[in-house]
């Protein structure tokens, strides 16, 4: 990747003499998913899959980027001085929506970049390759100014970036797991405090594997920003009655106990759904610091049926290539990971069983859908930083 990178570049922009190299992971939830906006628990770790960025400064206040992921869109073109959101832009949007927020913190950036991005994250599969291209030019930005922002106020910046600038109200559980990433780790992520702990995930003989259904996840960011606000009307009915600030502040017993209060029927699913997975979430954990598989991938097929019936974001697509994974032997657990709408299922196999699952799920998915799925065996990976000699 790094010597495509660098021909890129030098085809794009010329021979530099200083070129620096930057990473940022992708990111797969192991469980907790919708609930990081709610003020709750989530398990995500960082991926080997990831983006990548070469770069040079410039002695003006322009800023050139060009990615190998869109090729035909060409180099796009931004001053530092009169950054605006141009939907024309595309993919270069998020990095700009980035510079746009160092500035806004009052950091000075003055000189321009020259910049190649690539990356090895399928587009739209639901495993962030929009925070990863955040956080890569957070760090670029962050490394090559001598900022010293810690890298928790970079995951910041760049959720502020996609929340004002990009205009989708995600949570922090992306930017912060790209951002503070672990091999061989996941992380338990409190939203609401930012309070976090790694916890070891590697076990032997199972395998991480990511199936991308391949649909493309056209209604993903407008029903994101739909159920968010359903969440919100939810909560607002129960404090008519109780002093709570996001509904994972409540256990399952008092959800059940207060859910009267919540006068829509579907806000009602949607808090039910939260609540049952903040729960679930914080006993995923528990059972894997127990060694207790079995019992995590029972929790990941509640997970993957919560969101199906009460939070209503997978689709035809997610529940055949989930219910594919639940069939195989050698599945410990599975369940869609991300927004939903398409994307990706996440599955803990038995390695020696691994190729028959990938053969089998993706003949039975394929039967149900007519779609060919892709599969990834990942390694759980760092968070993003700027890369040694030794690894360009």
């Amino acid at each position: 990747m790094i010597d495509t990178l660098r021909a890129a570049f030098h085809q794009q922009f010329g021979e530099r003499e200083e070129l620096r190299y930057f990473f940022a992971p992708g990111r797969v939830n192991l469980i907790g998913e919708h609930t990081d906006y709610n003020g709750g628990h989530v398990f995500p770790c960082a991926l080997t899959l990831g983006t990548y960025a070469v770069c040079a400064k410039r002695s003006d206040g322009r800023v050139r980027m060009y990615s190998l992921n869109f090729e035909d869109d060409g180099v796009k073109e931004f001053n530092l001085f009169e950054i605006v959101y141009a939907e024309s832009d595309g993919w270069a949007n998020y990095p700009k929506g980035v510079f746009k927020q160092f500035i806004n913190a009052g950091m000075k950036i003055e000189d321009g970049f020259d910049i190649v991005y690539g990356g090895n994250i399928p587009n739209g599969a639901g495993l962030s390759s929009s925070a990863s291209i955040e956080l890569v030019t957070a760090v670029l930005i962050n490394e090559w100014h001598s900022f010293s922002v810690s890298h928790a106020h970079l995951a910041l910046l760049s959720q502020r970036a996609e929340n004002e600038f990009i205009g989708v109200n995600c949570g922090i559980m992306d930017q912060f797991s790209i951002a503070l990433g672990k091999e061989d780790h996941a992380i338990l992520l409190n939203c609401d405090t930012l309070a976090f702990e790694y916890s070891p995930f590697w076990q032997e003989g199972l395998a991480l594997v990511i199936a991308n259904t391949n649909k493309k996840r056209t209604l993903a960011d407008s029903k994101y920003n739909e159920r968010r606000s359903e969440c919100q009307s939810a909560l607002n009915d129960l404090r008519k009655d109780i002093d709570i600030t996001h509904l994972c502040e409540l256990t399952v017993d008092e959800f059940e106990g207060h859910a009267h209060l919540i006068e829509d029927d579907i806000c009602r699913k949607r808090a039910r759904h939260v609540v049952t997975e903040n729960e679930r979430t914080m006993k995923a954990v528990n059972f894997l610091k127990d060694d207790k598989m079995e019992e995590l991938g029972a929790l990941m097929k509640a997970s993957h049926l919560s969101l199906k019936n009460d939070y209503e974001v997978t689709g035809k697509e997610l529940d055949a290539l989930a219910e594919a994974a639940w069939r195989h032997p050698g599945t410990i657990g599975s369940r869609m990971t991300g927004a939903g709408f398409g994307g990706c299922t996440i599955s803990i196999v038995k390695e020696e069983m691994l190729a028959s699952f990938i053969e089998e799920t993706g003949a039975m998915y394929q039967e149900k859908t007519g779609i060919q799925a892709s599969f990834y065996t990942a390694g759980i990976g760092g968070g993003a930083r700027e890369l040694t000699k030794e690894e360009v």
